[in-house]
């Protein structure tokens, strides 16, 4: 039933929809209006041929002068805003097609010889010109508001475009930038712990082949979050510690290290080697004139996951940091940004009140799950 419905219309259906959308709105408008001009008019000529002859005749002019006007305003007035002087203009304009709709039927009635009763020469066209610059005039006015409206969406869908694209092309960037980060591994420490393996390997192959493991899965980790930036925290500790093994095989007794995860911890997720710079930064800059102690603690306080890694040792001055020891950190910095926008919080701080001597702690607090940023 609905194939037989609506195939009667398709060949109609496919010219109409070609049409513009301004032209389906004049068709549509000037017709309806139309419609209601007929009534009147078969009441005043008293002429059913006259009546349609002539309603058909002024819906062509209608439509005709008004998307000239149309066309008119696109060129005289491009902007949205309509002020006294283009107000003032479109009024004149309006008046004048309405004078043309007005003299075209009157020169046409007296070739056909359709007069209308009861009316004089005044009536047949003030009231005609009156009725038709209204009509025209309130056309006039609804054009500038739609093309208003269609100009503020099209000027909305482009800055919604260039923000879509400029939020596109920021991702990319931050995306590569974040890997870089991820890939920052200290050459000085590969180089070492490859040198340390080697010097190994000839009297002690078993911890040669112990620290090789441990580099392994340190590496794998890093590599990894090529492809995972955000992994379990248990993976991160795990790698953390694998490479404080290679640290401590490295200093020997000089390097004691304790690493701990709160079971309720497992399960969270977080930033793949997010960790790694702040355990490199406390082994480098600790103090490993006697023995440095390095503490690793990783557990919930709330709904948080707090970090804290100590080590035995004094913060250093901000002029030295400025120098460019504190690079890490400040990579750390930027992937929490990234990573924990507006849910982090980092603090570096030195502690007196220790038995033994100074110590410098490093806090992490993690609120949610990390953005990958990939």
């Amino acid at each position: 039933m609905t194939a037989r419905l609506i195939r009667p219309f398709g060949p109609l259906g496919k010219p109409w929809c070609r049409l513009t959308p301004f032209t389906r709105a004049q068709i549509i408008g000037w017709g309806l209006f139309t419609l209601v001009d007929l009534v009147n008019r078969q009441l005043t000529y008293q002429d059913l041929t006259a009546a349609l002859a002539m309603s058909a005749l002024i819906y062509l002019l209608l439509a005709g002068l008004s998307t000239g006007l149309g066309r008119l305003y696109d060129c005289a007035f491009p902007g949205t805003v309509l002020g006294p002087w283009s107000v003032a203009v479109m009024a004149l304009l309006a008046s004048g097609a309405s004078a043309v709709i007005v003299l075209v039927t009157v020169l046409v009635r007296q070739a056909f010889g359709w007069s209308i009763p009861d009316w004089g020469t005044l009536e047949e066209i003030a009231l005609p010109f009156t009725h038709y610059a209204v009509a025209l005039t309130g056309w006039s006015l609804l054009f500038f508001w739609i093309r208003a409206d269609r100009q503020r969406q099209t000027a909305h869908a482009a800055a919604l475009a260039a923000e879509a694209e400029a939020l596109a092309a920021k991702a990319e960037a931050l995306g590569a930038e974040i890997q870089q980060l991820r890939l920052q591994i200290n050459p000085h420490f590969l180089f070492n712990a490859l040198n340390g393996i080697a010097e190994e390997v000839p009297e002690h192959p078993a911890a040669a082949r112990a620290m090789l493991r441990d580099l392994t899965d340190y590496l794998r980790h890093v590599l990894t979050g090529i492809r995972t930036p955000v992994v379990p925290v248990e993976a991160e500790v795990a790698a953390l510690a694998a490479y404080l093994r290679i640290q401590q095989a490295r200093f020997g007794e000089r390097l004691r290290i304790s690493v701990e995860l709160d079971p309720g911890a497992t399960g969270r997720r977080i930033a793949n080697s997010l960790l790694q710079p702040l355990a490199e930064n406390a082994v480098e800059h600790g103090d490993r004139s006697d023995v440095l102690e390095l503490a690793v603690a990783v557990r919930l306080e709330g709904d948080k996951l707090r970090i804290d890694i100590t080590n035995s040792g004094r913060l250093e001055p901000a002029h030295r940091l400025r120098a460019g020891h504190g690079l890490g950190l400040a990579n750390l910095r930027r992937r929490l940004d990234v990573h924990y926008p507006g849910r982090h919080s980092f603090s570096l701080r030195e502690i007196e009140s220790v038995p033994g001597g100074a110590q410098v702690m490093a806090t992490l607090l993690l609120e949610g799950e990390a953005c990958s940023a990939s």
